[in-house]
């Protein structure tokens, strides 16, 4: 009864906050949060949703030729072993998890979104909610997590480091096909840090030249597909100096000079890390990643709100060898099949950690907008994609998408970005989801992607070939929704926001979604007995073709494509 009071509070002060643009008092910055941001997580331990780890895309009624699990379930490649494109074919969940928990998807908020002015929606998409939510942190004893110590107001340089020195650096990268498109309501920013080891030379001294060669290293070892030997590793970076690293980086039996371009897996990394081995697909302990996940701003130069959805922090503590590696997917294999529940260790003040040495961590909204600590069963839904699924490199998802070289350091922005394919692919990969998938999410449910590529249910190759590489467009003409269907997709979050039912959801869907099962009786797809289940589904991605001569002619062979019902 109390949190229900206490939820009703807040919700006021949400819509009297949505009013105050419409009264003339806008405002440039959010105030500092008023609550304590720990405190509803700290006095909920509950797991309500003991398979909250798997996302609500994994309920999708697929029917005989609609596939989006392709992207996430695939065969065994680099270190990743979980060699789960079957269930693109079959739902194997556990019997927890035959019924579908993600119900907001089934919430028609159309009267809420019509109740809310665009111009209330800008005005609050366009505050600061994470300044507030580090000065509430600051004055918080004893709290075991994490706190965030990224300053966002100073921004970040031209080669993306933070202006204040904390050692964040931020990358470009093309976004996971389908929910993290904008066109399906958020946009994002990764960062990246390494241990202060990696940042220094050899004498312990902060070094911006070895921080960048160890970033670049980095870089080679997790985007460069396991079908090229490491001797035969060969990734564009950013201008390097090779003197500084002690070692012939581009393979050119030399040391000295600038290069660009990493040819064969170096032995170590350099400076103070000097004694760290190179792996391929393996962070070093102590890598962070930073993710903002924001609201769409329409008007912002790359569409990121200032206000944040949620933050999310990554941190690798412990490593893991070949044979436990082995013995750890041998587990999760097993576990799937007996339908067992997952179980993570730690609590939503410390964080939730996986079986691959990862601890996540998350703050979200509150219903005042500002942004406090997720409850365990809130935390529990990064934990699923971070864990247990056969695409991702490391359990991770950013760096091995990033764009090569320089133009690929610096807050995210998708200008610039064309449609290559993924790695063994000739396929640019938005076309090939919006083949596979025949519509622009998961659900099918994004009427704007669907109307503006599939007319007449026929999708429009030449239209989606001027995106890709030698065509006059960029991803941006692809998944970049229009403003009204933007502040829409805002309107429907906020109205989540103010209701705080995250447990049930956070997809931003207006409307209900049909395309979804509430419930599931036969846990075959459909796929299997139609041919279109897919085993080549990459995290990496072939960018050979995206710049130079190479762009020229990337039109060519252009068909139609009939969209699945």
């Amino acid at each position: 009864m109390q949190r229900r009071v206490i939820r009703h509070l807040v919700s006021r002060a949400l819509r009297a906050a949505l009013l105050l643009p419409a009264l003339g008092i806008a405002h440039a910055e959010a105030p500092a949060a008023a609550t304590d941001p720990l405190a509803t997580a700290l006095a909920d331990n509950s797991l309500p949703n003991r398979e909250g780890g798997v996302p609500p895309q994994c309920y999708t009624r697929t029917g005989a030729r609609s596939n989006p699990c392709w992207v996430c379930h695939t065969q065994k490649n680099g270190r990743n072993l979980m060699d789960d494109w079957g269930l693109q074919a079959k739902y194997e969940f556990s019997p927890v998890g035959m019924t579908n928990h993600w119900t907001n998807l089934f919430k028609d908020r159309r009267a809420a979104i019509a109740r809310i002015s665009d111009e209330q929606a800008l005005a609050y998409i366009r505050q600061d909610n994470y300044t507030p939510l580090r000065a509430a942190l600051a004055q918080r004893a004893g709290f075991a997590g994490w706190r965030p110590d990224l300053d966002y107001r100073q921004g970040f340089d031209s080669a993306g480091f933070a202006r204040d020195g904390s050692g964040w650096r931020a990358f470009r990268y093309k976004p996971f096909p389908g929910t993290f498109w904008p066109t399906n309501g958020s946009t994002d920013d990764v960062l990246l840090r390494l241990p202060a080891r990696f940042r220094e030379d050899a004498q312990g001294a902060p070094s911006p030249d070895i921080y960048k060669i160890n970033l670049a290293i980095l870089e080679a070892a997790m985007a460069v597909p396991d079908t090229v030997s490491d001797a035969a590793l060969k990734r564009r970076v950013e201008p390097l100096d090779e003197a500084a690293a002690g070692m012939d980086l581009d393979g050119d039996g030399r040391i000295g000079g600038t290069i660009d371009t990493i040819h064969g897996l170096p032995p170590h990394y350099a400076g103070a890390a000097a004694a760290e081995p190179v792996r391929r697909y393996d962070y070093p302990l102590g890598t962070e990643f930073l993710h903002s996940v924001r609201y769409v701003d329409p008007d912002a130069p790359a569409l990121l709100s200032e206000r944040l959805k949620e933050l999310r922090y990554s941190v690798k503590l412990r490593p893991v060898g070949e044979t436990a590696l082995h013995a750890k997917y041998a587990e999760e294999a097993r576990a799937k099949k007996v339908g067992a529940l997952p179980d993570f260790a730690g609590n939503a003040e410390t964080g939730l950690a996986n079986t691959f040495g990862w601890k996540l961590q998350g703050f979200i909204e509150d219903a005042s907008g500002a942004l406090r600590l997720q409850t365990r069963q809130e935390q529990m839904f990064c934990l699923g994609c971070h864990t247990t699924i056969g695409v991702t490199v490391d359990q991770t998802f950013g760096l091995p998408r990033k764009v090569p070289g320089a133009a690929g350091w610096g807050h995210q922005d998708l200008a610039g970005i064309v449609d290559v394919p993924q790695a063994g692919s000739r396929t640019p990969e938005i076309r090939q989801y919006f083949e596979r998938v025949g519509g622009g999410d998961e659900f099918r449910a994004n009427d704007e992607i669907i109307a503006r590529f599939f007319p007449g249910g026929v999708l429009d190759l030449a239209t989606l070939s001027r995106a890709a590489p030698g065509g006059d467009q960029d991803i941006r003409a692809l998944i970049v929704p229009t403003r009204e269907r933007a502040l829409r997709l805002d309107k429907a979050y906020m109205d989540l926001v103010s209701e705080q039912t995250f447990a049930l959801g956070r997809d931003a869907v207006p409307a209900p979604v049909r395309n979804v099962h509430e419930r599931l009786e036969d846990t075959a797809t459909a796929l299997k007995a139609s041919g279109h289940v897919y085993r080549d589904g990459r995290l990496w991605l072939d960018w050979s073709k995206a710049g130079g001569d190479a762009r020229q002619g990337a039109a060519a062979t252009v068909k139609s494509i009939t969209a699945p019902p």
